[in-house]
């Protein structure tokens, strides 16, 4: 499969509401491509509309693997009323709550992946407990911060399989760019000798799975 996506789904993705831009999208797409060699599933933590998910989606369907999303799809807490990446167009007026499930489902409908994709409605640190199997990529990109970082990194890292790649979303060294949590856990993944850098796209990081334990 080409590393980069077919224009379609390019034009899928820069179509759909979200925040990743397009240069760390094509740098996901081409760990995604690599990852699913392994046969494994691809695995994604915050799913918010379905931007990512989309290049997941394209590569797992290449490779005959499947993408899976976790999201509680209430919004991250940067998503809430009153701050900075709230969008009330994803607020259900039934319940006064965020609901990005909807909108998701119609980003993967418009880009004809529907049936490719998992999408697991929960929270993060509930799935990975029951979650049993490998996988060959997960892409943290879920709320930013400590706890929530931290339980994305515990409860998913050890699920890469060797050869697999560990992705993480927003990882910005100077405090003056945005959070550090994401920060944080990349340090950890590099320091726990389990994972190694790939590569490095804006504030997009790509380790690979090396040795067991972390």
């Amino acid at each position: 499969m080409a590393a980069t996506p077919k224009p379609e789904t390019l034009a899928a993705f820069e179509a759909a509401k979200g925040f990743m831009p397009v240069r760390e999208g094509l740098a996901l797409h081409k760990a995604a491509v690599d990852a699913a060699a392994l046969g494994l599933p691809l695995l994604e933590v915050g799913t918010y509309c379905g931007r990512s998910t989309i290049l997941l989606a394209d590569a797992a369907r290449e490779a005959g693997v499947t993408a899976v999303t976790v999201d509680h799809h209430r919004g991250s807490e940067e998503q809430q009323p009153g701050w900075e990446y709230h969008d009330p167009t994803v607020v259900d007026p039934e319940v006064g709550l965020m609901d990005t499930l909807p909108a998701f489902r119609r980003t993967l409908h418009h880009a004809g992946l529907e049936e490719h994709v998992i999408a697991v409605v929960g929270r993060s640190p509930q799935v990975a407990k029951v979650w049993a199997g490998e996988v060959g990529l997960v892409f943290i990109d879920g709320g930013h911060t400590d706890e929530h970082a931290t339980n994305d990194y515990e409860g998913w890292a050890p699920k890469v399989a060797e050869g697999g790649l560990l992705v993480i979303h927003d990882v910005f060294p100077d405090p003056a760019d945005g959070g550090q949590a994401p920060y944080r856990i990349y340090l950890r993944a590099l320091a726990s000798g389990a994972f190694t850098e790939v590569s490095v796209t804006d504030s997009l990081r790509v380790l690979r799975r090396v040795a067991s334990g972390i």
